[in-house]
């Protein structure tokens, strides 16, 4: 994560009780990635979950799908998501994207103006 131009400590988590305990044990985070397709439950509801919590509702989200129709899209900005990527996708431009965010310092509250929701960037083509 080089690119990203300072240090960033990755968490990780593989279910939704996981990521809900990280997100809201952590001192900081300074973004979430989540992946859609997650055992239990699908990002999706985690974005949603860590949305009505107010300890993590300013943390910026980038989802990373192989679902990439606009109805997916949709879904994503429903759930409140600040970015949303579908696979495959380009390493490069989701660091930048994570960097954007990261830059950015805070949530979009509403989720929608933020970019690659409503003009999906070229990583968000199949």
């Amino acid at each position: 994560l080089a690119e990203l131009d300072r240090e960033v400590e990755v968490l990780d988590a593989a279910t939704l009780d996981e990521a809900v305990h990280v997100a809201e044990g952590a001192d900081s985070l300074g973004l979430i990635l989540l992946d859609v397709m997650m055992p239990g439950m699908n990002g999706l509801e985690v974005a949603r979950t860590l949305r009505d919590d107010a300890g993590t509702s300013d943390i910026p989200i980038i989802v990373v799908s192989a679902k990439a129709q606009e109805s997916d899209l949709s879904a994503g900005r429903a759930a409140g998501v600040d970015d949303y990527v579908t696979k495959p996708f380009d390493p490069f431009e989701l660091l930048e994207r994570v960097a954007r965010l990261l830059a950015d310092g805070s949530h979009d509250s509403a989720g929608h103006d933020s970019p690659g929701h409503d003009s999906p960037g070229p990583s968000d083509q199949e």
